[in-house]
């Protein structure tokens, strides 16, 4: 009996540690592309900071990414900066792995 306690202590643990390490790779994704967002916009240093950090909250109105797509193309176009859905999901894409590589990084 103790044996299965303990796996299922330790499958209760993983499934934690997954679901944490999933939410910290979503929310430094979002910074990373809030900042690619803002070098495309001309924003100051200050001002990519804070707009990066508005990218990661828009992040929680909906599940998925649609949230973050419609955010970043509306802040490109009204910002005058041609940028395509396509283009803001490939930027979405290259900024997971690089949040994936430097999340495992640091474990």
């Amino acid at each position: 009996m103790t044996d299965f306690n303990d796996r299922e202590r330790a499958e209760e643990a993983k499934f934690a540690h997954d679901e944490e390490m999933h939410f910290r790779v979503h929310a430094r994704r979002n910074r990373l592309v809030g900042n690619w967002a803002a070098e495309r916009m001309g924003l100051s240093s200050v001002e990519a900071e804070a707009y990066a950090k508005s990218v990661v909250q828009a992040d929680f109105e909906e599940s998925g990414d649609e949230d973050v797509v419609r955010k970043l193309l509306g802040d490109l176009t009204s910002a005058g900066i041609e940028a395509s859905e396509a283009e803001v999901r490939e930027a979405l894409e290259a900024k997971s792995v690089e949040a994936k590589r430097a999340l495992m990084g640091e474990g």
